[in-house]
């Protein structure tokens, strides 16, 4: 009777692990990508790139005169460059050229999000940043904020970049919901990534995070090893560092981005 039992036990498990495989491999680019409204029709300097997947994708680049520095902004989920463009205003009032650009299926860009399509976004991106403005790769600094963490550190194995900014990150996206990886594959799986790559990383979180948990942070911070740095903000959440660091965050990515190296809160 107890061997029935044992095997019917873990005959539910085997179910339900493969029922979970299966929601998460035909609903998971629904749950991370959901569908935005655009938020603009346009905007000042509005460009498009072309991807390797056949997606035009919408950019801006705000630039400063006789910067040689580049900030490349993956914005988070239901963010688009609309909404995102007083942030980058802010960036580039500060001395900072700045290069950002819709996911496919956000804002005026075209294509469905993927895991795929918005890595394939992200690398046309950075193409054009060298290829058509100009920048050296080891001027380049990328940002990623929340679901940006994605496309941003997975740059950072292809190409020699100055530094990563991290704000809100998660460790993947499947480890938000579940703490661990319990799945035989995950979308944007970050810490084997951060490990992989070789720039300094600065990771930013609050620690009343509700949507990314703050332990995410502690992984990346660790991933990164001592290549990293970090400023963690106890009264902040996953959309308010900015605000609530005030002249704090301000301090600390400057000198990140123009100088590659940075003196951060413990």
């Amino acid at each position: 009777m107890l061997l029935k039992i044992c095997l019917l036990v873990l005959s539910l498990l085997a179910i339900a692990y493969l029922g979970a495989i299966g929601f998460a491999y035909c609903f998971a680019d629904q749950m991370i990508f959901p569908v935005v409204p655009s938020s603009y029709e346009r905007l000042p300097d509005l460009q498009t790139v072309e991807t390797s997947e056949g997606d035009t994708i919408a950019v801006v680049y705000l630039p400063v005169e006789g910067s040689q520095k580049l900030l490349l902004y993956s914005h988070g989920n239901g963010e688009d460059l609309g909404s995102i463009w007083p942030i980058l205003k802010m960036y580039q009032s500060r001395g900072i050229a700045v290069l950002a650009y819709d996911y496919p299926g956000y804002g005026l860009s075209s294509g469905r999000a993927s895991e795929k399509s918005v890595l394939a976004a992200a690398d046309s991106v950075f193409q054009y940043a060298t290829a058509k403005l100009g920048y050296r790769t080891a001027d380049i600094v990328l940002y990623g904020r929340s679901l940006g963490s994605g496309p941003s550190t997975w740059l950072t194995t292809r190409y020699p970049v100055q530094g990563l900014i991290l704000e809100g990150a998660f460790s993947s996206t499947f480890r938000v919901m579940t703490r661990f990886k319990i799945l035989p594959f995950d979308t944007f799986d970050n810490l084997p990534l951060l490990r992989a790559s070789r720039c300094p990383v600065l990771v930013l979180h609050g620690e009343k995070d509700l949507t990314v948990p703050f332990e995410h942070g502690h992984a990346l911070i660790q991933a990164a090893g001592e290549r990293g740095q970090h400023l963690w903000l106890p009264e902040a959440g996953h959309n308010d560092i900015i605000s609530v660091a005030g002249p704090l965050y301000w301090e600390t990515v400057l000198p990140f981005i123009e100088e590659g190296s940075n003196s951060v809160q413990p």
